[in-house]
């Protein structure tokens, strides 16, 4: 019961697809994540864990700033509908494994870890369908973040790789008594989390290597990749029994949540090419969302299967832009066009909101050969991004009980804009 009357929160969103795990990939709007080497390619494509020999290990602070709003005609139902920050800290490593294989042969493991609120909280989760207002799909808080792969080179030019990301299902189990005064007694209490794993796979050519026998081939600064991620959700089960001596006896009421899903992320296939010219490299990628198998799954949530959700599968272009400014510093930067998944403009009770975005980042790296006390460069990154949200009109409706019409009671038109800071130190090894 508590669960049921909580804010409305249910947050649709990740860190990876909806902002960019690190500095890199926020600054080039995820268009050169594809092919990104350093640690997050365990999650955008571990077949890039093998394009460098180096280890290394990175750590990471994010912080995305909401001022997300809808405007309304009504005014009980116009301003501010989130204006808290996520902010994460991230870890990431990338170790060379050659040395355990008697073969020698080059296999590299790739881990992610993110952890909200600066390491403060782990586990945000919240839903509901009691909320007056409208409550944006993609953003809030991010939910503990974990992924770990491994990559090789499979041939001339050819790299593979495999990776899973780890999402939590949990379920709990509540058994009271209580009185009519909200004094409880006999207490019992179980919750169970278990993990669902998502597979990601990629692969990574480089075109003149693999075809081209001679040296200086054209297409030796061409490289073409794509990776698949499978689907994946937060879950949480309820199973509640109460009784009131006098007023509920014994077996008591039944009070069951089942499936109420958050952090979902549909699968994602994601295919480009990037093509070196020196001192600049250019990149472009197509993303296709699968958004349209969530319309199934909401119909087993309990808070949120009257709503009538219905998503579609969208493609994502993706363009970006990396320039060597000189041996030291490096100039990245991205754009993208993202289209929302959620169609219609009702959905009752829960009322969620969602537009198409403009995405535009910009970063800077600074590789520092030389360091006192350390054997091997260090790299320095920071990146920006910022989102624009469209203007789109949705209904705000909630039910009034069995044999009652449901109610609109409002028109809002969405209405903001994200921004998006991060940095990050690696050390290779």
């Amino acid at each position: 019961m508590m669960l049921m009357s909580t804010p409305a929160l249910a947050n649709m969103g990740n860190t990876g697809s909806t902002y960019g795990l690190f500095p890199t990939d926020v600054a080039s709007a995820q268009a050169l994540s594809l092919f990104n080497t350093s640690t997050s390619a365990t999650y955008y494509n571990p077949a890039n864990l093998a394009a460098s020999r180096h280890s290394e290990i990175t750590g990471a602070i994010f912080h995305a700033e909401h001022d997300l709003n809808v405007d309304s005609s009504n005014p009980n139902y116009d301003g501010n509908v989130l204006d808290r920050p996520s902010q994460q800290l991230m870890l990431g490593l990338k170790a060379d494994l050659s040395g355990l294989m008697k073969s020698e042969h080059p296999i590299y493991l790739g881990f992610v870890a993110g952890v909200e609120k600066f390491g403060k909280e782990m586990l945000a989760f919240t839903s509901s369908a009691e909320g007056e207002n409208a409550q944006y799909l993609q953003y809030d808080r991010q939910p503990l973040f974990l992924a770990a792969g491994i990559g090789s080179n499979v041939w001339r030019g050819i790299k593979f790789g495999a990776a899973l990301q780890v999402t939590l299902h949990n379920d709990a189990e509540l058994t009271i008594t209580n009185n009519l005064a909200g004094e409880t007694e006999y207490e019992r209490l179980n919750v169970e989390s278990r993990s669902k794993f998502r597979p990601i796979v990629g692969l990574t050519m480089n075109v003149g290597e693999t075809f081209c026998r001679v040296k200086g081939c054209s297409l030796d600064g061409l490289d073409m990749a794509i990776n698949y991620r499978a689907s994946t959700d937060s879950q949480t089960t309820v199973d509640a029994n109460a009784q009131i001596p006098g007023v509920i006896p014994s077996p008591g009421v039944d009070i069951d949540v089942y499936n109420v899903i958050d952090s979902y992320q549909p699968a994602v296939t994601t295919a480009g090419f990037k093509y070196d010219f020196g001192r600049w490299r250019l990149g472009f990628t197509g993303e296709y969302q699968q958004w349209s198998d969530l319309s199934s799954e909401l119909a087993d949530d309990t808070i949120k299967d009257q709503a009538g959700l219905e998503f579609e599968d969208i493609f994502i272009p993706r363009v970006g832009l990396e320039v060597d400014l000189n041996d030291v510093f490096m100039l990245t930067s991205g754009v993208a066009w993202e289209k929302s998944p959620l169609k219609g403009r009702s959905s009752l009770d829960v009322n969620y909101v969602d537009a198409d975005r403009l995405v535009v980042g910009l970063g800077l790296s600074a590789n520092f050969k030389h360091v006192p006390m350390i054997a091997h460069p260090v790299t320095m990154n920071v990146g920006y991004q910022f989102q624009q949200l469209d203007e789109r009109d949705f209904d705000l409706s909630r039910s009034q009980g069995p044999g009652n019409p449901d109610v609109t009671y409002a028109t809002v038109s969405t209405d903001g804009e994200v921004h998006v800071f991060a940095g990050s130190i690696s050390l290779k090894f």
